[in-house]
């Protein structure tokens, strides 16, 4: 079955999902494939900052969007032996939206695509495996994919792959990536909030680990750093040692990491970060993690995937209506995108080399006994000065971004 549309999207995250909504509202074709069945995966990015909801302003879609569940982060707490301590908060902001929303991705998702349903131009796809490109000489013509009821062919103007890290159509475009090298991992579990936790969002260096700590209202979801590739060691070891790390590093969790009786609650998210040297080649384009995967440090994955989506939607939407999508549009895109995209990931990948040497330091300074007066007059000591320079530096960077996008009407 062979069908046409002028664009055809290769993924249902956020990037392919805002693509493919902003393109419909121009009434421009738009068919797009996510190969699941469904958008409920579980620990994907729940973080929607401040520039994400300006574009859902614009678009005319933040009113309904947030009256979804959801929780607000307005400041960032480091849990210490001295108790919680706020960081930075975000009321300083020029913006309508001076938080990050926390709301699962599959709810974003799934308003996003049934609001884009409204438009007679856009059509969705569940459970669409891409497994070939349709080229010719004068470039990439769409995509074969198996659906439900067997092989489809999609012959499109412009094809976008905005399927993610593991993403089918970097492999089959041949694209070549340059990857740096993070220092740790990352593993993903929940853990039941009390109310006397309070606090939205939490961090911490303790015994050489960092633990992240997400307010999904009666849980936490946490985030618990361990070395580079160390996972299957730690596995051979047993939950239980897991377990005693994860309590050591947070002792309020003595008792509730009792609650991880099986490894499948514990998800690894192995921390990569690469950038495209090319994210195009003749009618097709990558976005979002498809073209540079990043890091979770600051949540900038959604972040910068949603503000790709809105600068090719810009960018191509009239070389799209005119019917003509050349090299040269494409490239628009990677040279609005990249520097930004760059930007960020050298900044991240400086707080990953420091990593290692700040976890060392926290194990000499403080020692085996975190709440050891040493460790508190040195921690005292930093603390009252990375408030003024968070709030003033980071706060805006993850807000926002570098550059960030804005529809154009």
């Amino acid at each position: 079955m062979i069908e046409h549309t002028t664009c055809v999207v290769v993924g249902g995250g956020p990037a392919g999902a805002v693509l493919a909504f902003m393109l419909a509202r121009q009434d421009i074709a738009v068919t797009l494939l996510e190969a699941h069945y469904d958008f409920d995966r579980d620990y994907r990015g729940d973080t929607l900052h401040p520039s994400i909801l300006e574009i859902m302003d614009e678009l005319g879609l933040a009113e309904r969007l947030l009256q979804l569940p959801h929780t607000k982060l307005d400041k960032i707490t480091a849990q210490t032996p001295l108790g919680p301590v706020e960081i930075a908060g975000f009321a300083r902001l020029k913006t309508k939206f001076p938080y990050i929303a926390l709301m699962p991705q599959v709810h974003f998702l799934e308003f996003i695509t049934e609001e884009a349903k409204r438009f007679p131009a856009f059509r969705l796809v569940m459970g669409a495996r891409v497994d070939e490109l349709i080229e010719d000489a004068g470039g990439v013509q769409g995509v074969r994919y198996h659906g439900a009821d067997g092989p489809h062919a999609v012959r499109a103007l412009l094809t976008v792959g905005a399927d993610g890290r593991y993403s089918q159509l970097r492999k089959l475009g041949g694209f070549q990536a340059v990857k740096s090298a993070p220092s740790i991992d990352l593993l993903w579990f929940r853990l039941t909030r009390q109310p006397s936790d309070g606090y939205s969002l939490m961090g911490r260096i303790n015994q050489g680990h960092v633990l992240i700590q997400l307010d999904r209202g009666e849980q936490w979801q946490c985030g618990f750093s361990i070395p580079k590739n160390s996972y299957s060691k730690l596995r051979a070891a047993g939950l239980e040692a897991l377990r005693h790390q994860i309590a050591a590093t947070a002792p309020e969790f003595k008792e509730r990491v009792a609650e991880l009786q099986d490894w499948k609650q514990v998800s690894l998210l192995s921390i990569q970060a690469d950038c495209l040297a090319r994210w195009y080649k003749p009618g097709l384009l990558l976005i979002g993690d498809a073209a540079h995967v990043m890091s979770p440090v600051g949540g900038n994955g959604i972040n910068y995937a949603i503000q790709d989506a809105v600068a090719t939607a810009n960018i191509l939407s009239a070389p799209l209506k005119a019917g003509h999508v050349s090299v040269a549009d494409l490239a628009r895109v990677q040279r609005r995108r990249e520097w930004p995209t760059q930007t960020i990931q050298a900044i991240v990948g400086l707080i990953h080399r420091l990593l290692p040497v700040a976890l060392e330091s926290n194990k000499r300074l403080i020692g085996p006994n975190s709440n050891s007066p040493r460790g508190n007059s040195i921690l005292a000591f930093m603390l009252k000065f990375i408030r003024p320079v968070v709030e003033r530096v980071a706060i805006p960077v993850i807000a926002f971004g570098i550059s960030p996008e804005h529809v154009e009407q």
